[in-house]
């Protein structure tokens, strides 16, 4: 059962989605990244294979684990620096 989750992008996830914050609606990890993949297109998609999410603060180790309402995902690409 699809429920709705916040998105928050950072650094190039943000400038390729366009937004900062978003809210969508998916069953599970996977569902929302095709989403965001096919809704804000190849630019975004790439960045997506790079990225790291967190599910309300936790590192992500299940794509296909429920989610559940009111969730917030945080997209985060590889950083740089030291």
């Amino acid at each position: 059962m699809s429920v709705p989750v916040t998105v928050r992008y950072f650094a190039g996830a943000r400038a390729a989605a366009g937004v900062d914050t978003e809210t969508r609606t998916a069953a599970t990890l996977e569902e929302l990244v095709r989403q965001l993949a096919d809704a804000h297109g190849e630019r975004l998609e790439r960045v997506l294979t790079a990225c790291s999410f967190l599910v309300d603060g936790a590192q992500a180790r299940d794509p296909r684990a429920a989610l559940a309402p009111g969730t917030v995902v945080d997209v985060l690409p590889p950083f740089a620096g030291g």
